[in-house]
């Protein structure tokens, strides 16, 4: 992240102690990434922006530790992946529940089973069609991957700002953005094949 904006951050919530109509600048400059970042992660926009919304509320409410904080997106972020985290984990324990429903039942809960949402000939541009199959690879790629790749090729996060966020070593982080572009590279091999052809090497 860029010194002066980094610098500018830590001015806005320092004065926002005092007043919220700084922090309300922060939401602003925030939310939109902070809610596409955790869209990736609960794929519900209504919930996104419930996780969101708490995680202004949880800064407005721990007013007090504004003063010590250095990297205010690192906060952000780690309010807002926690949050997700714990959406996620909710669905999980929700999903092991023993209600035994019946088979048309499951196809109502299984909200994870993806649709097909293949557009008919001519319904979008090439260009949304490239969109679309990229947000579509990320969103499959596994949890560290995605939250990894997203927050530093999405969000342009340091692997520093990142480790802090994911609680791990920087060679983590490093690791988990690489393994998650070659995954996104193999998937979007064809993809590439068919829009960018005349710009690859050829094939060896």
């Amino acid at each position: 992240m860029d010194a002066k904006q980094a610098l500018a951050d830590r001015n806005l919530l320092r004065q926002a102690a005092h007043d919220t109509n700084h922090l309300a600048a922060l939401v602003r400059r925030y939310r939109a990434p902070l809610f596409s970042f955790v869209y990736r992660f609960v794929g519900d926009p209504e919930t996104a922006e419930d996780i969101v919304q708490e995680t202004f509320l949880r800064c407005l409410r721990h007013k007090h530790q504004y003063p010590a904080i250095e990297q205010v997106s690192t906060w952000l972020y780690t309010i807002a992946g926690n949050l997700a985290k714990t959406e996620l984990r909710r669905r999980k324990r929700w999903h092991w529940v023993p209600i035994g429903p019946m088979p048309e039942e499951e196809e109502r809960v299984s909200c994870y089973e993806p649709v097909d949402s293949d557009p008919l000939p001519g319904e979008y541009t090439d260009a949304r069609k490239v969109h679309s199959s990229v947000a579509r690879a990320i969103d499959e790629l596994p949890a560290e991957f995605r939250e990894a790749v997203e927050l530093r090729d999405l969000n342009g996060l340091s692997y520093e700002e990142i480790a802090k966020i994911i609680d791990c070593p920087v060679g983590t982080v490093k690791s988990r953005v690489n393994r998650g572009r070659l995954r996104l590279q193999k998937r979007l091999r064809s993809l590439a094949d068919e829009f960018l052809g005349e710009l690859m090497p050829a094939a060896a």
